[in-house]
């Protein structure tokens, strides 16, 4: 039951993200040359983890996101049954929150999908790969103490408003292949067929952060020479 509570509380933390970060982008829209609609929308993913983290955090950790998933993966706060389902649980929930946002705003606008910048594959791939390193890697670090716990919700939140803030202009940024998975399904089209991308990068963006964080991380360092002393 502990279990399936965990599921359920990714399942509704992402299908949150997903409306209403993405529903925000197509309400506002994301003209960099306007500006209120650009910030607004980095404020609204960023305030919903901000949201979520204080709501569901105490459940599932509020990962929300299969690339901070794959990274908690690797550096064993999480093992790999709880991974896939957490997994399986925020792409269902991205993809509820992609078909509700669909019957509020139709499936034309693009409910938020990301894409290509400018038809060019490489840059976006590194863009991605970059944005979800700083994202991972500020999440793996404030969540490394406990007594971060009452701030870390805040600061993981702030971070995905800085990434937002320099990707809505390239990609639309996704850091979150689950995010990314649902409207391109339910919309379909180009999205769709570029989805690859925004599935790919940001796993691997996550997993350089994981594999970096376990070669600064001075905790780890410690513990290794405590033990070596024993």
């Amino acid at each position: 039951m502990e279990s399936l509570r965990k599921y359920v509380a990714e399942m509704i933390g992402t299908f949150v993200l997903v409306f209403f970060g993405c529903g925000t982008a197509c309400v506002v829209g994301c003209d960099a040359a306007i500006g209120s609609g650009y910030i607004l929308t980095a404020l609204a993913f960023g305030l919903v983890i901000v949201a979520m983290a204080y709501s569901i955090g105490n459940i599932s950790g509020c990962h929300i996101n299969p690339a901070v998933s794959l990274a908690m993966l690797i550096n064993k706060k999480l093992d790999l049954k709880d991974f896939l389902f957490y997994v399986c649980s925020q792409t269902i929930g991205a993809i509820l929150g992609a078909l509700l946002l669909g019957a509020f705003v139709g499936v034309d606008s693009g409910l938020g999908a990301n894409a290509v910048y400018n038809d060019k594959v490489a840059l976006s791939f590194a863009i991605e790969v970059i944005l979800t390193f700083v994202f991972v890697i500020a999440i793996l670090g404030v969540t490394s103490k406990t007594e971060n716990s009452s701030i870390a919700g805040l600061v993981i939140g702030l971070t995905l408003v800085l990434v937002h803030i320099l990707g809505i202009g390239f990609t639309g940024t996704s850091v979150n292949p689950a995010r990314s998975v649902g409207p391109a399904i339910i919309a379909g089209g180009k999205a769709a067929t570029e989805l690859w991308i925004f599935i790919v990068a940001p796993l691997v963006g996550a997993a350089f952060a994981a594999l970096v964080y376990r070669f600064l991380d001075p905790v780890k360092k410690e513990a290794k020479k405590e033990e070596a002393k024993k």
